[in-house]
């Protein structure tokens, strides 16, 4: 049950501050049924009204005042009973009422898509299939996913937690300890990624290793920008995204998914198909995607074509003439990890708190970009057509290799405050993959994953350690000592 699930996320550190039902179509259609209309004549007091009979599947058929200008006898249409609430698609609500209009009776509403939050059409009633059977639930016809959305205070520290994956994988861990679970998250695979061809391959130079440790890219060619499918679009409004399209949707997935920003640059617009990351002059104009233009400093990292023209402000916001439109057929992907404190300063700068930068700014992880443009680029494919164009272009001179830490085990007991069994250490680390490569009797060695760049001491494994153990399983001392420092 949800409110389990965010009972022991809280005890894990990741504090649910609020938890939200949601609906992929507000209001779940209640109280909206299939109907036929049996009769339908101009209503008498009313040159742009039609009076209607309506069968339900009820005892009696109901009388529908209605102003759709293609209602007729015989269609099968979706209709709102009286006490229900209507949540149209501009977000204004209405509760129906039993009333009269223009001196006729109306027991209802006989609806278009828009006043049911399908689709923005409001040209005429929605009519559904001659063969849809009578009086089912309109949420038959079309299916309602529900979920529940968790609201999580995130500390800053926490950048392995900006995203779905890592709070499951915290989740898991907790559930391996305490609930007996496998442990292990099943995670989409990378296997439908395949070059099949190297026809747009781009050159990648990264003049300012410092702010851009590693930048990884790909080339897709024949894409087709449109609409996405429902999945992804249900996915990314149940976290309050709004739909844009197959490739800009795709790129948000993965970041909230994988924690992983992506961008997806039009390649065409793409001078010389060569990448610069790089700084420019102090005061250099950049118009970005907001059409606001923006006097650079020498200190925010830039995105640039060959010709050094700016592209997108690094990690924080892209800009207006290199995006994705509906008119592109060749994409340039990128996937980068860029130094936090320089996107903190850009981004501080510019007043853009965009959902990448606040990932950046707590760490983003360094050895995750090429697994996350492997997903993103077969999606591309799947859900855009075309065809991987390129080899993936890794510019990675210094890898991150994964910190070592080493703890004694008495540091352990003596900063928890209670005394853990080594056994339940070791059970605990391997669930949060954290590997230990050397124990002794005094110590252990153990490797921090690189997406945990907060964990770099002993007081922060043992910390980590902490979160799955369960803060609420140490007893609150009677007795509390300290020692007062002089100022």
């Amino acid at each position: 049950p949800a409110e389990e699930v965010a009972e022991i996320l809280t005890d894990i550190g990741l504090e649910v501050e609020g938890m939200e039902a949601w609906e992929s179509i507000e209001g779940g259609l209640e109280g909206v049924v299939v109907g036929e209309v049996l009769e339908c004549e101009r209503h008498p007091n009313a040159d742009k009204l039609s009076l209607t009979k309506v069968d339900i599947g009820a005892e009696q058929p109901l009388q529908i005042v209605c102003g759709a200008p293609n209602v007729a006898a015989g269609q099968k249409v979706l209709v709102a009973q009286v006490g229900t609430t209507l949540h149209f698609h501009n977000g204004e609500a209405l509760t129906l009422k039993k009333t009269k209009i223009r001196g006729e009776v109306s027991e209802g509403m006989i609806c278009a898509e828009d006043e049911l939050g399908l689709g923005t059409d409001h040209s005429g009633i929605l009519v559904l299939p001659a063969d849809t059977p009578v009086g089912i639930p309109a949420s038959e016809v079309f299916p309602i996913e529900r979920d529940t959305v968790f609201e999580i205070g995130l500390t800053p520290n926490r950048s392995d937690a900006t995203c779905h994956r890592g709070v499951a994988q915290d989740l898991a861990a907790a559930l391996k300890i305490h609930h007996g679970h496998s442990g292990q998250l099943r995670c989409p695979d990378t296997q439908a990624f395949r070059v099949e061809s190297r026809e747009l391959p781009v050159e990648v130079i990264v003049e300012n290793t410092e702010a851009c440790p590693r930048y990884s890219g790909v080339s897709i060619a024949g894409v087709q920008v449109k609409e996405s499918p429902d999945w992804l679009k249900n996915r990314l409004r149940a976290i309050g995204q709004r739909p844009i399209n197959n490739i800009v949707d795709i790129t948000n997935f993965i970041l909230h998914d994988m924690g992983q920003p992506l961008h997806a640059f039009d390649l065409d617009k793409i001078a010389d198909r060569t990448v610069r990351v790089k700084t420019l002059p102090e005061g250099t104009p950049f118009t970005t995607l907001d059409e606001v233009e923006r006097r650079l400093s020498a200190e925010d990292l830039m995105i640039c074509d060959g010709s050094s023209r700016g592209m997108c402000i690094a990690g924080v916001f892209g800009g207006v003439g290199s995006g994705v439109t509906e008119a592109t057929t060749n994409i340039f992907l990128e996937s980068a990890h860029f130094n936090p404190r320089w996107i903190r300063r850009t981004s501080t700068r510019f007043n853009l708190r965009t959902d990448a930068a606040r990932v950046f700014e707590k760490g983003s992880d360094p050895n995750l970009t090429v697994e996350a443009l492997k997903r993103a680029a077969a999606l591309m494919v799947e859900l855009g057509g075309g065809r991987i164009a390129s080899d993936i272009v890794d510019v990675y001179p210094e890898p991150v290799k994964p910190v070592r830490v080493q703890v004694a085990w008495e540091y352990v007991n003596r900063l928890i405050g209670v005394p853990m069994r080594r056994e339940e250490v070791l059970a605990i680390l391997d669930a949060l993959n954290m590997a230990v490569v050397e124990q002794s009797e005094a110590h252990f060695v153990c490797e921090v994953p690189t997406n945990k760049a907060d964990v770099t001491r002993p007081a922060d494994v043992v910390e980590e350690i902490l979160r799955i153990y369960g803060l609420n399983r140490v007893p609150i001392p009677s007795l509390i000592r300290s020692t007062p420092t002089p100022a």
